[in-house]
């Protein structure tokens, strides 16, 4: 038996722990069902059907703050913080990054309460923590095999130390990944108040995934159920359905800090109340997908996504700087390498990784302290022991799993220079890309000579790249901007994004108007260089046992096999591409490779050449 036959035998023994096309976040929904066509056609018009899927999210959301969980869900928060607990966020992938952003958006809050004087911000600031599986490394990528393991998650929460007086948030968009459920049993072991938030219908999981159907069963684990139905892209969960995570724990989390601060602030009763914080936050998410529809701004998104796929179609690369939204960006752009199977970042000094499409620079003129700038505490990698790994896997997993972890410390993740110490690694060129992200507080980085963003797009510029702008912020601060920019570099691709006047604490309707503008611009980016056949994302990366089972369901559906089938052909297209894949390496996609072998005869060399001189995977659903 040839070694791809063995991996598949080995993969189709469990693969009904991992079969979830039946899952509704792995449908397609029939907004976009044409979504691939549009887009060559029509760049706003293809925005529009992304955006016209985020009405679930405002349904979504409508629907919870009219259940009234809202208010029951800050009491319990708040209660154990009272007694000296802390919240914990824990999530794979696009989640693990969402719990990273919910605490230090957190912490920033608290650090300017600091600098303002306020004696017990630095106590507040450290009762929210985040637990990612594979730790802030897996921030740039997955960490192969974390996802797929309860016991990981058990782990990296119990070692933070949680206990009877905490509450943990076990946030998993499809409701059925290992490494969340982990972290949920772990936190009922504590004695911890646990919440399991997902994005799929309780009795679709419950028929198809036991690991689902245990922790729904259990009553010490407090459900919140968040479905919007399918995505934009099928199986892209990094959309629709951590949009609406974001928009409802971002709620939560305002209303407990309304009422931190009335307590910190006895007699005074001129603080915000929390009660009001939903309704509002419904009122002004309309309003803001409302301005992202819009004619003016689709125009000008269409214009910006236009530029950033010239670039890379011409093979050249982009680079965006901004500061408070950076780790907005870095989500976002480090989550198209699995969706799209572009070049992940790249780490100071290798020159065998392929070169990232995309970077992310800060201001912060060093790695280290851009780190610490970008999450608001230092970096938390998981670096264990031979003796913590021996204990969590088998002895045949232990080596494969020891070589993992030392890829993933704190060490390695500083090799990424976010810092402008990395400017000199990246220089900008003729046919490169330069794009700046801004906050309406933020326009001195814009508007004064000396300014990070205005330097940066300045340099990029003179030097022969394109370069744009997304601005979020109130009108009274986008007006001198557009000014501005039209008498500084008219040729600058601007996005201005108004957003509603508030005064919330935490500024969450920015961050979800940010968090539905930058999946549009990446998605849209990424259909018009081919990368999604209608809303398939025929480009997916298998690198856990979830996205096997997707990759496996394309193949089967676009060359028209059975599923062992067409898992053989997964496998066989995967150890074609495992050396360039293991040395980080640019390598076409293996759904695509695997269609094309099937539909034609072809060998894989063969059908990466068809890939690379622009054929199509497949027109028709079959061959």
């Amino acid at each position: 038996m040839n070694q791809a036959c063995q991996h598949s035998e080995e993969f189709l023994r469990i693969a009904d722990q991992f079969r979830l096309g039946a899952l509704t976040t792995e449908a397609s929904h029939p907004v976009t069902a044409q979504l691939s066509e549009v887009a060559q056609r029509d760049t706003a018009a293809a925005l529009r059907l992304l955006f016209e899927v985020d009405d679930d999210v405002v349904r979504a959301y409508r629907e919870f703050v009219q259940s009234g969980r809202a208010e029951s869900l800050a009491a319990a928060v708040r209660e154990r913080l009272e007694r000296g607990g802390r919240m914990f966020f824990t999530g794979c992938g696009s989640t693990g990054r969402l719990s990273i952003q919910l605490v230090a958006i957190w912490r920033d809050f608290w650090q300017q309460q600091a600098a303002a004087g306020c004696p017990s911000a630095g106590d507040w600031e450290q009762r929210a923590l985040s637990v990612m599986a594979g730790g802030d490394f897996a921030l740039i990528k997955s960490v192969e095999g974390f996802e797929d393991f309860a016991a990981f998650g058990r782990k990296q929460l119990a070692d933070l130390g949680v206990t009877a007086d905490d509450v943990v948030f076990a946030i998993t968009e499809g409701g059925e990944t290992s490494f969340v459920i982990g972290t949920a049993w772990q936190g009922v072991a504590a004695g911890a108040k646990v919440f399991f938030v997902f994005n799929n219908p309780d009795a679709t999981l419950n028929q198809h995934v036991e690991r689902s159907r245990e922790v729904l069963a259990e009553a010490r684990i407090e459900k919140l159920n968040l479905t919007t139905g399918p995505m934009a892209i099928s199986g892209s969960t990094r959309m629709q359905a951590t949009s609406i995570q974001l928009c409802v724990l971002l709620t939560v989390l305002e209303m407990v800090l309304r009422d931190v601060i009335q307590r910190l602030k006895p007699g005074n009763h001129g603080g915000p109340a929390s009660a009001p914080v939903p309704a509002e936050f419904l009122r002004q998410l309309e309003a803001m997908l409302g301005t992202l529809k819009s004619p003016t701004l689709l125009t000008a998104l269409a214009s910006l996504v236009e530029l950033e796929a010239g670039v890379y179609r011409a093979g050249r690369r982009n680079s965006y700087f901004a500061d408070r939204f950076g780790l907005d960006v870095l989500t976002d752009t480090t989550e198209r390498s699995p969706t799209y199977c572009t070049p992940s970042f790249r780490k100071h000094g290798d020159t065998t990784a392929a070169e990232s499409w995309a970077f992310l620079f800060l201001p912060e003129t060093d790695t280290p302290r851009a780190w610490k700038r970008l999450l608001k505490r230092p970096p938390r990698c998981v670096e264990w022991t031979e003796t913590e790994v021996r204990a969590l896997v088998s002895e045949e997993q232990f080596p494969r799993t020891l070589e993992i972890i030392r890829r993933i410390s704190a060490q390695e993740l500083l090799r990424f220079h976010v810092g402008q110490d990395g400017l000199a690694g990246r220089p900008l060129g003729s046919g490169d890309g330069a794009v700046g992200v801004l906050s309406g507080r933020e326009l001195a980085s814009l508007l004064t000579p000396a300014g990070f963003v205005r330097t940066q797009l300045t340099a990029a510029h003179t030097a022969g790249a394109r370069i744009g702008l997304i601005l979020l912020g109130e009108e009274t601060a986008l007006a001198p901007a557009r000014e501005f920019l039209a008498q500084w570099n008219p040729e600058c691709v601007a996005v201005f994004v108004p957003v509603p006047r508030t005064d919330f604490l935490l500024d969450g309707v920015t961050r979800a108007g940010l968090k539905l503008l930058l999946n549009a611009l990446s998605t849209a980016t990424m259909v018009r260089l081919g990368r999604v056949m209608g809303n398939t994302m025929i480009w997916v990366v298998a690198s856990n046992l979830k996205l096997m089972d997707r990759a496996t369901r394309y193949i089967q559906r676009l060359a028209g096999l059975d599923y062992p089938t067409a898992n053989v052909r997964l496998f066989e297209a995967l150890e074609y591409v495992g050396p360039r894949l293991r040395a980080e390496q640019t390598y076409p996609p293996v759904v695509g490779l695997a269609v094309l072998r099937a539909c034609y005869g072809i060998s894989h060399e063969e059908a990466e050449q068809r890939l690379a001189s622009g054929g199509s995977v497949r027109s028709s659903t079959t061959c």
